[in-house]
């Protein structure tokens, strides 16, 4: 018995001196930490792309942008008729604003045009025609003067929420409508403001009136006083 545990201490003294001075270290757990040139690497996360982004555009509308911050001189409008530019003048009169009423032919915004386009045959279109009649848009019609079969169109819309519910009609009916700005040729009435005749410039929500006369107000800048000829100044 003796003899047995002899053997055994030496066995394990043995064992004890191969791991501390003989067998190699192990390797440490994990990944070795990156070295400071490597630490300034940064995980750029991509934004998702709207699903409907062309559904929000139409939905929330778009305009130009106001010129009046860097402008000597700006030009709101336009107004389909006199009557709804003296009431505009009137308003920026009453917020301190003194204006000059002006004639111009110009082309006009309309509101937005809903159409489908590209279809293979006739057949095709007049069967997109009856689906989309199916599906609640009453108005759309197959356009004349175009190649046959070729543009459906849902309508105009001066309101971006009727557009906007259209175009997700169509889009739930299975197409993929298109949607652009539609304008045309009409004589209107700007009314120009001078930062040099008043304190400042109005922004564009002043020269807004209730009855807009159906079209888009925006705000440009003045045209060269040499070659117009203003109507009147107002009020």
């Amino acid at each position: 018995m003796r003899a047995l545990f002899l053997v055994l201490l030496l066995a394990n003294i043995l064992f004890l001196a191969w791991t501390r001075w003989i067998a190699p270290a192990p390797d440490a757990g994990g990944h070795a930490t990156p070295s400071s040139q490597e630490g300034s690497r940064v995980i750029r996360l991509l934004r998702e792309e709207p699903v409907q982004r062309q559904l929000s555009d139409v939905a929330q509308g778009t305009g130009p942008v106001d010129p009046g911050v860097i402008a000597s001189c700006v030009s709101g409008g336009p107004y389909l008729d006199k009557a709804g530019a003296e009431r505009a003048a009137a308003r920026l009169d009453g917020l301190g604003f003194r204006s000059r009423l002006r004639a111009s032919r110009d082309e006009v915004w309309v509101g937005q045009w809903v159409r489908i386009e590209d279809f293979a045959t006739a057949d095709d279109a007049e069967n997109a025609l009856a689906a989309l009649r199916a599906a609640g848009i009453a108005d759309a019609y197959l356009l004349a003067g175009e190649p046959p079969g070729n543009v459906v169109s849902l309508g105009v819309f001066s309101d971006p929420g009727r557009a906007a519910q259209v175009l997700a009609k169509a889009m739930q009916a299975g197409f993929t409508p298109q949607v652009e700005d539609s304008y045309r040729a009409e004589d209107v009435f700007w009314l120009d403001v001078d930062r040099n005749e008043n304190a400042g410039l109005p922004g564009l929500e002043m020269f807004r009136i209730q009855d807009g006369g159906g079209t888009r107000i925006e705000l440009r800048a003045c045209p060269d006083p040499d070659s117009v000829t203003p109507a009147a100044s107002a009020p």
